[in-house]
């Protein structure tokens, strides 16, 4: 049985934007994952969900302990051992009261990516492969718009800044804004419609990859 862990933040822990409730595990994206995974190989892998509301890349943030690089290796260690990580992050990062470009942000998540490469928490002691997922743009914002102001703009070139730093970096990269959009509920968050096109895509790609 292959491991992946799907590390990410509030679209990943499955926030709800019409009600601020928490989806249903089998309609978040992970757990479509896992659906499409057991249609196409019964008992061939594990998905387990990691996904944090207002996590970030290694940004330090005073609303709570947050930081996505604090807490990826001791998460892949309890999981160990971890064929793939998926990374979907990069959302929180865009709050104003960071003031980063979405260069920064690709540039935090690369860091991630070596994180995990220079690890010893995948099969054998060797490192878990990686897949980085770049999160859609900004719609319409509602109730966060003085939380992210400045954001939007810069969701727009941030899965451009991610798709450099992984050809840079040499790692594999999806960028879910060519399948899926943000709520117009409140402009970060995703409906279940796109949970379920994310699900599948990342299906296709985890085939391939391990």
């Amino acid at each position: 049985m292959k491991t992946i862990v799907c590390f990410g933040d509030s679209n990943t822990w499955g926030y709800n934007p019409a009600n601020a409730t928490r989806y249903p595990k089998p309609m978040r994206w992970p757990g479509i994952l896992a659906s499409a995974l057991e249609a196409s190989a019964p008992g061939g892998y594990d998905v387990i969900p990691e996904g944090q509301n207002g996590r970030t890349t290694v940004w330090e943030d005073p609303v709570g302990q947050k930081k996505g690089s604090s807490y990826l290796l001791p998460c892949l260690e309890t999981h160990k051992p971890v064929d793939l990580v998926i990374i979907m992050l990069g959302t929180n990062d865009l709050k104003h009261r960071f003031g980063v470009s979405s260069y920064d942000v690709a540039r935090g998540l690369a860091w991630l990516v070596q994180m995990v490469r220079t690890s010893e928490f995948g099969p054998g002691n060797a490192a878990p492969a990686v897949l980085v997922v770049a999160p859609p743009p900004f719609a319409t914002m509602g109730g966060f718009s003085q939380e992210f102001e400045g954001g939007a703009e810069k969701s727009l070139t941030l899965g451009r800044d991610i798709a450099a730093q992984a050809a840079l970096k040499g790692f594999p990269f999806f960028d879910a804004g060519t399948v899926i959009r943000s709520s117009e509920r409140d402009g970060i968050h995703l409906e279940p419609e796109e949970h379920e096109k994310l699900g599948r895509a990342l299906a296709r790609l985890v085939v391939e990859l391990i």
